[in-house]
């Protein structure tokens, strides 16, 4: 009787030696980038605080700090080292691991490359950035005026009144044309030696195996047409950088964890501390 009661007593309690989540331990701090856009409200604490939360639960000290949503490449990487600086002298490492989604990625090869931040980066890892720019920047600065300057004022007044920030949104679109990153951009900002750079891609919808957010079916439609398969936003071609990783089916807001469509198998968090894993496996 006694060892039956304590088979149930055990069985209902689920003690486990060690319930907490695995540790993991990268050499160097992780830095989330977010990209383009306040999706933030949508996220409580910013874009990929969840994430970084996530991530810190196994051990590794991460951070997901914000920045202003709407601005150009240059503006926006002047904040990313401001915020890293801060993490650094926290911290007190030598470097960081920077994952950078969608708009972040190019924030993040600027800093890189252009800021005197090389010695300070490990690895970039970057997820559906639009490395050759994204032709839904073409379609937007196609609308009529009249609509873009109804979105521009809207943009730039959230924006600054969010983070109390400048913002220019009109510049920022401008800059992810597949004209100014192909041609300009990616000329400007070359690799650093020394930083390992890998990149994945999203893919979602029309050509792809799996659903897409309904907001994003247009765009996705659209830019199948001329880029391929994409996430809604950015392409897979775009996508690829340094060490191409493969390809995630999520669309662009999944990637983020924002999740709407029922039933999809892709967590952010999940996905995130896989990555965060390889790169301790990798000695980053």
């Amino acid at each position: 009787m006694a060892k039956l009661t304590a088979s149930a007593i055990k069985r209902i309690a689920g003690l486990e030696p060690f319930p907490q989540p695995p540790f993991h331990r990268s050499r160097h701090p992780i830095v989330l980038m977010h990209g383009f856009g306040l999706l933030a409200f949508l996220a409580r604490g910013g874009h990929l605080h969840e994430e970084a939360m996530h991530l810190r639960l196994h051990g590794l000290a991460a951070f997901a700090p914000n920045i202003t949503p709407y601005h150009i490449i240059p503006q926006r990487a002047a904040m990313w080292k401001e915020r890293i600086e801060v993490i650094l002298a926290q911290t007190g490492a030598e470097k960081v691991n920077l994952i950078a989604h969608s708009m972040g990625g190019l924030d993040a090869r600027y800093l890189i490359s252009r800021m005197d931040m090389a010695p300070r980066v490990a690895s970039l890892t970057t997820i559906s950035t639009p490395h050759r720019g994204s032709s839904l920047a073409l379609m937007a600065l196609k609308q009529p005026e009249r609509i873009r300057e109804l979105v521009r004022s809207a943009a730039n007044w959230v924006g600054e009144n969010v983070m109390e920030v400048e913002a220019d949104f009109s510049a920022a679109i401008e800059s992810l044309t597949p004209d100014a990153v192909r041609d300009t951009f990616n000329t400007n900002v070359p690799d650093v030696e020394g930083v390992w750079y890998a990149s994945w891609a999203g893919s979602a919808g029309k050509g792809a195996l799996n659903s897409i957010n309904p907001v994003f079916r247009p765009f996705n439609s659209w830019l199948y047409s001329r880029e391929g398969v994409n996430d809604g936003i950015v392409s897979v071609a775009s996508s690829q950088w340094g060490d191409f990783q493969g390809e995630i089916e999520a669309d662009h807001l999944q990637q983020i964890g924002i999740e709407v469509l029922a039933g999809s198998s892709f967590s952010s968090k999940a996905f995130v501390l896989a990555l965060a894993e390889d790169l301790a496996q990798r000695g980053f």
